[in-house]
This record gives C-alpha cells, sequence and structure tokens, in this order.
C-alpha cells in the first residue's frame, strides 16, 4: 500500500500517465497530475481521480519542452499537494523521419521533453527522498530505450538516454531507501502511436484493426496493443515495497519483443 504517500506522475491526463495515476491511487498515493491542458481541464481530470479512489489530487500545467517549467515542476508539484515521495517520469513526444531530413527544432524537442526533463525531475526530487529515507522514481522509457526501429533517432537517443540515467541515478540512491526504475513498454494503445496506425490502416482502407495486426507483426510477437492499465499495473508494483529490492532495471513490457 502506499498510503499517506505523495506522487508526481507527468504526462498523466491520457494514456499511460493517467493509467499509472490512477494505478497509484488505488493504492492509496495522493497524486499530482501534470499535462498541457488548461488549469480548468487538469482539475477536473485530478478531481476524478480523487474522487474514483478517496485520495487528494491535483494539476499542475507545465510545458517540458521549456527547460524553465521542466526545473520547475517539482517545486510547483510541493506547492499543489505536497513533496513527491514518488516520480513517475512519463511525459513523451514522438516524431518519425529519416535523420537526413530530421528536423533539428523537432529533435530538441523530443530530448527536452522525454530526456531533459526526466533529469531536472529526478535532480529536484532524490534530496528530499534521500531526506526522508524512502523513494521511487519509474521512468517510463519505451522498447525503443533496448533496441531501435527506422526514422526514430531522436526517440531512440532519448529513451535509451532515459535507460542509462536511470540506472546512473539508482548506483547513486541505492543505500537511501530509494529506487530508480525503467519500464519498457511496446506497442500501447496511445495517442502517441495513433499516426503509425493511421498509417497502416490506409493500407487495408481504414481499417483501424487491420493496420494494428500490420504494425505489430513486425516486432510484437504477442500480436496485442497493450491496454495502458497494464503498465500502471506494473509502476505501482515497482513502487511498493514488494519491489524495494528492485532498482536499476529497465523492464521490457512489450509482448516478446526484445526476446526475439
Amino acid at each position: 500500500m502506499l498510503k499517506n504517500r505523495t506522487a508526481l506522475v507527468t504526462g498523466s491526463t491520457q494514456g499511460i500517465g493517467l493509467a499509472i495515476a490512477h494505478a497509484l491511487a488505488e493504492k492509496g498515493a495522493h497524486v499530482v497530475l501534470h499535462g498541457i491542458e488548461t488549469q480548468a481541464q487538469g482539475d477536473a481530470v485530478a478531481a476524478s481521480v480523487a474522487s474514483q479512489h478517496g485520495v487528494r489530487a491535483a494539476y499542475v500545467c507545465a510545458n517540458l519542452a521549456n527547460a524553465e517549467d521542466a526545473v520547475g515542476l517539482v517545486d510547483a508539484a510541493t506547492l499543489a499537494l505536497a513533496a513527491p515521495d514518488i516520480l513517475v517520469n512519463n511525459a513523451g513526444i514522438q516524431y518519425t523521419c529519416p535523420i537526413e531530413s530530421f528536423p533539428a527544432d523537432r529533435w530538441d524537442a523530443i530530448l527536452a521533453v522525454n530526456l531533459s526533463a526526466a533529469f531536472h525531475a529526478m535532480k529536484a526530487v532524490v534530496p528530499g527522498m534521500r531526506a526522508r529515507g524512502w523513494g521511487r522514481i519509474v521512468n517510463i522509457a519505451s522498447v525503443h530505450g533496448l533496441v531501435a526501429s527506422v526514422n526514430k533517432g531522436a526517440y531512440l537517443a532519448a529513451k535509451h538516454g532515459l535507460v542509462g540515467l536511470s540506472k546512473g541515478v539508482a548506483l547513486e540512491t541505492a543505500t537511501q531507501g530509494i529506487t530508480v526504475n525503467c519500464i519498457c513498454p511496446g506497442w500501447t494503445d496511445t495517442a502517441i502511436i495513433q499516426p503509425q496506425i493511421d498509417l497502416r490502416a490506409a493500407k487495408f482502407g481504414g481499417d483501424r484493426a487491420a493496420g494494428i495486426r500490420d504494425l505489430l507483426s513486425e516486432k510484437q510477437p504477442n500480436q496485442t496493443l497493450l491496454p495502458p492499465q497494464r503498465i500502471g499495473e506494473v509502476a505501482a508494483f515497482l513502487c511498493s515495497e514488494s519491489a524495494a529490492g528492485i532498482t536499476g532495471v529497465a523492464l521490457p513490457v512489450d509482448g516478446g519483443w526484445t526476446a526475439q
């Protein structure tokens, strides 16, 4: 149980992040949600999480592509609710393009949101976790933090970097009651992969199910688009006392992708 713990989950108004927020709240954690929606929209999502699970919840709006917002996110979360005992770096963006035509501004944005923002948040939360003698950091990397696919140079760099950063911080904090781990999802039913599904579906007259089968057949042996709730449940486990001995791990939840 995570009763009386406070969690900050980035990118948590939809998809995997929202599923993680629900999973942590179900275990009793109070939750600070984060997104780029308006304050009113985010407050509504937070109120729903709080009402459903009987915990406290708040919402912080921040554009993590902006370094100032990223640096200030933990302070904003602390002001909104409490100092985070749990940090889940989930926020991410994607863009696919061959290297020779990859726009520099897209590279910068993907590295900022997917990697630098996680660094800033981890840097900010670790001192408080050390002082309290307890902390959980879960970074949502990707199967692309372990293996590569074409046309995803910036995403690969960011997610491989996140795995490496997590291992380093895990070693730095290993004796202080803090664990730092990555979850590496395979194909998961979220908005970030919808453009790739749409491209595949177009080959089948717009049939989404056929597009999903075509996409997954290349990489993911279980041929199943994972529901975000499965990732939420894994994150909640990594935050539990049962996982106190697990740190520095990059855990694939990928339907067998990296077993090949």
